[in-house]
């Protein structure tokens, strides 16, 4: 691997390959690491040397390597009645298995939710209770508990409703339950306040009473806790003397797909969750993630990649446009062919999903540049539109993070208000700036986490909204983005990019938040033979020096300045930057870049 170069201009701001701003805008730095370290880490672990600098430029200590390379539950799952409100939680749901009683699941309509709610039914189901799965109709209900969906399930019978990913600042609707005499529990990881909603228990390791050191575990993680610390207390009462007792790891498939989907940091026990569900995954055990990949055409060991990019949107895709419920009942069901039927659903509306975002973003991008955001930006991206589909403004904000390098709030308005996604960068805490905005008046409902956040407003509040957003997180956004430059490891030819050195690589999977897919440079490089491909994807080879050749795509590139600079290279050499990657055509194994950026090598 190559050692940086400095920035002609200024060598204390020293910048890789000297790009100081990419075609995406971006500089280029290799990540910071301790040389002494990596080869230490090297040697005293038997890694291969580009192992142990891709360790210490994550801030992984000689002592903490095994634990890190080789995640396990044993090892890393923490005793779940540290979480507070988990006894008491565990306690109530018990007796409702044990006294018969009809319990409800209220979850969220994304991949967490959907995860969770399938999670908790499958293991009540394991255990001798049958309970219904609710999920609210994402135009009619929008997020989370309302009140007249809480009060006709108690209609209906059911005496016990467990929310999953939602619930924590639903205080109206569990406050109009616990008066109809329905008891609630909530099972969540959004950000807190510091008062808390009429429940039995609040099962959140972000509740800002609890010192869990465990906040970055989705709220699928924190209900496969819930399950283990139910399933001791089941066990004690003595419910198993006469019944199985269920292999609560058959489920971590499920806990994999929502933890990678909701793109939580995968440290600690994340990484053991996500390891250890990957595998059960391949087993191909749940009826509905088999069907969901075969429909998907996942014909290959499933990583991180499958569940985020594969997986995970077609689940989202009933939730966002289709029927909120279709995910959750696709992940619970033990019908093969009610399997099949919903994959294929999904599936097809995952098509009409991004028809749709593709419309959606194309109108805020023009918005975004017709009033000037583009070019004199302040803090936070917003924009917003009649007839925009909700379903999709929470992708659409994702692609104008990623456009404009700092969060983003899209948001789709209609005579009845205004609704609205976020999506942030690291370093930049936006679930806990909209609820600050919700405190302050600007929005009717609102919360989220660092990376993510949704809300309800007036229209005439959005204005007042992105300038309360653009000053109270400017300081962090300008900080976070000195910070989140183009972060590289180091450079590599054509000729150096092995299948080899991407096995290598794999030793520190999984990847994702807070443990970001090695990224390499292939320094002056001929772009060969580039092709536009699907709507916007660029396809091409890259051709070193010494004539090695790597085929590399570049998705959504036709949307930026990326594709059309490398597709009209006019024979330039290019320093391309992007992750490695296996790929798999007809059984034959190769070497594939996905391309993030590339900077012109004059």
């Amino acid at each position: 691997m190559a050692a940086p170069t400095a920035c002609r201009d200024a060598p204390q701001t020293a910048c890789f390959l000297g790009v100081e701003r990419s075609l995406t805008g971006r500089r280029w730095q290799l990540r910071p690491l301790d040389e002494r370290v990596a080869m230490a880490l090297s040697q005293r672990h038997a890694l291969p040397e580009v192992v142990g600098r891709v360790l210490a430029a994550r801030g992984v200590g000689l002592d903490d390597a095994d634990t890190f390379l080789e995640p396990t539950l044993r090892r890393l799952l923490p005793d779940p009645s540290h979480l507070r409100d988990l006894d008491v939680a565990s306690e109530r749901l018990a007796s409702a298995v044990m006294q018969g009683e009809r319990i409800a699941v209220f979850g969220d309509y994304d991949v967490d939710g959907s995860t969770s709610a399938a999670l908790l039914a499958r293991y009540l189901r394991a255990v001798g209770s049958q309970a219904r799965i609710y999920i609210p109709d994402r135009l009619k209900e929008g997020y989370g508990p309302n009140t007249e969906a809480l009060l006709a399930l108690g209609r209906d019978g059911v005496s016990l409703i467990v929310t999953v990913d939602c619930g924590t600042t639903a205080y109206e609707p569990l406050k109009a339950a616990a008066a109809a005499g329905l008891e609630v529990i909530v099972v969540d990881h959004h950000e807190a306040e510091a008062a808390l909603p009429a429940a039995v228990a609040v099962v959140n390791p972000n509740r800002l009473d609890d010192l869990s050191p465990h906040g970055h575990l989705a709220a699928v993680g924190v209900t496969f806790l819930l399950i283990v610390g139910l399933n001791r207390t089941l066990r004690g009462a003595g419910w198993f003397r006469e019944r199985p007792e269920p292999d609560l790891r058959q489920w971590l498939d499920l806990v994999a797909l929502g933890t990678v989907c909701d793109v939580v940091p995968l440290i600690g026990v994340n990484r053991a969750l996500v390891v250890g569900g990957l595998q059960v995954m391949a087993a191909r055990g749940n009826p509905g993630l088999r069907a969901l990949a075969d429909v998907a055409g996942v014909d290959e060991p499933p990583g991180t990649y499958h569940a985020g990019y594969i997986l995970g949107p077609r689940i989202n895709a009933g939730g966002r446009i289709g029927r909120s419920d279709l995910g959750a009942r696709l992940l619970a069901t033990d019908d093969a062919l009610e399997a099949r039927a919903i994959a294929e659903e999904v599936d097809a509306l995952n098509r009409e999903r991004q028809a749709t975002e593709a419309a959606v973003l194309a109108a805020a991008l023009a918005q975004v540049e017709a009033d000037g955001q583009a070019d004199t930006p302040g803090a936070v991206v917003l924009a917003w539109g009649r007839g925009w589909h909700p379903g999709v403004v929470g992708i659409v904000a994702g692609r104008l993070a990623e456009r404009f390098h700092r969060p983003a709030c899209v948001v789709a308005v209609t005579d009845d208000g205004a609704t609205g996604s976020g999506r942030s960068i690291p370093g930049v805490d936006l679930g806990a700036a909209v609820i600050a905005a919700r405190q302050a008046g600007l929005l009717t409902r609102g919360g989220g986490h660092a990376m993510a956040a949704g809300f309800s407003a007036d229209v005439d509040k959005l204005a007042p909204l992105h300038a309360f957003l653009n000053e109270r997180l400017a300081a962090t956004v300008t900080e976070a983005a000195a910070a989140n430059g183009l972060r590289l490891d180091g450079a590599v030819s054509p000729a150096g990019a092995t299948l080899d050195l991407v096995a290598d690589l794999q030793r520190v999977a999984p990847f994702g938040t807070g443990n970001a897919e090695p990224r390499f440079a292939v320094p002056a490089a001929r772009v060969s033979w580039p092709q536009v491909v699907g709507a916007n994807h660029l396809k091409f080879t890259l051709i070193g020096a010494d004539g090695g050749r790597l085929r590399a795509v570049a998705f959504r590139a036709m949307d930026c300045p990326l594709g059309p600079a490398l597709l009209a290279h006019d024979g330039a050499p290019f320093h391309v930057a992007g992750k490695l990657r296996l790929n798999v055509w007809k059984g034959v194994e190769s070497v594939q870049m996905i391309v993030d950026d590339a900077a012109p090598a004059w």
